[in-house]
């Protein structure tokens, strides 16, 4: 059941055209249900925790999980359904909201090149230098307080700009790659229906009021602004050493799957290993387990 890597549906093909609007949010693949998914899910996190085992004792690589996605997509929980078994000392997760004036006295990137994984961890983006091209290219306004040259209105903002950006956004990624940090980017794709169920079930649970502001509903009569927006992001920056998964939303239960399957594969293909001792350092431990049974 594991091949979901290569299915089409939710790859965003390098070099091609890329419409949101090309995805279906209630995709479930070859899962029965609920049931299945959260079974395949738990034998996922379990593998995920041995794997994230060697990966630390193999020590060459670095993993970034970036997570994109519309509010109420599910991003905080399914980082915490699909990383909950994980050792916390290898794994750090950023939430990205709305920059300081600190960070906006620096370039767009900065803030999130201070958060990158050292060699054998996890770093988690929830959000990260992909709003940039997102929230921003829907109110380039926000372009006013970051100073730039040559940007004096949002008038200045052309689609050179964007293309900049996004060139700039692949060469980041390109030399991470190049470096030993694996970059898996995941935007979950929910549908406008079920985003507007969820704020309802937001507003209606007591216990869910915190997760709902005014600003998400604003955000909303955007949307179409948002999917252009996503639209153009996943066709220039989904590459072949760095490519987008558009992940189904619509169901939790698929979208938490997805995710642990993606990941699995991708670290099954670094052949992590832990090391392996040379002959002479092999025969001082079997001397010191002879030193130990004698005591």
């Amino acid at each position: 059941m594991r091949n979901l890597l290569k299915v089409p549906e939710v790859i965003a093909t390098p070099g091609k055209k890329v419409r949101v609007s090309d995805y279906d949010p209630s995709y479930k693949g070859v899962l029965n249900g609920k049931d299945d998914g959260v079974k395949m899910l738990q034998e996922n996190v379990e593998e995920l925790i041995e794997l994230q085992s060697r990966l630390y004792a193999d020590n060459r690589y670095a993993v970034l999980l970036i997570f994109q996605a519309m509010d109420a997509a599910g991003k905080d929980g399914t980082i915490k359904h699909v990383m909950s078994g994980l050792n916390p000392q290898g794994c750090e997760v950023y939430s990205f909201k709305a920059p300081s004036a600190n960070e906006l006295d620096h370039d767009y990137m900065w803030r999130t090149s201070k958060c990158l994984p050292q060699r054998g961890r996890f770093g988690i983006f929830n959000r990260s230098y992909y709003e940039e091209v997102l929230v921003v290219k829907v109110h380039p306004a926000f372009l006013m307080a970051q100073n730039l040259p040559g940007i004096k209105s949002p008038g200045d903002v052309d689609d050179h700009f964007w293309e900049k950006r996004y060139r700039q956004i692949n060469d980041l990624e390109r030399h991470l790659v190049e470096n030993g940090t694996i970059v898996l980017k995941f935007f979950l794709n929910v549908s406008k229906e079920e985003q507007k169920k969820r704020f309802l079930e937001r507003i209606d649970d007591p216990s869910k009021n915190w997760k709902f502001s005014a600003s998400d509903a604003k955000e909303r009569g955007f949307w179409d602004d948002y999917m252009s927006a996503y639209s153009d992001m996943l066709t220039a920056t989904s590459t072949e050493y760095a490519p987008w998964y558009v992940i189904p939303a619509d169901r939790k239960w698929y979208m938490r799957y997805a995710v642990s399957n993606i990941i699995i594969h991708r670290l099954k293909e670094l052949n992590l290993d832990y090391p392996q001792l040379p002959d002479a350092e092999k025969a001082k431990l079997d001397e010191i387990r002879q030193m130990l049974m004698n005591e």
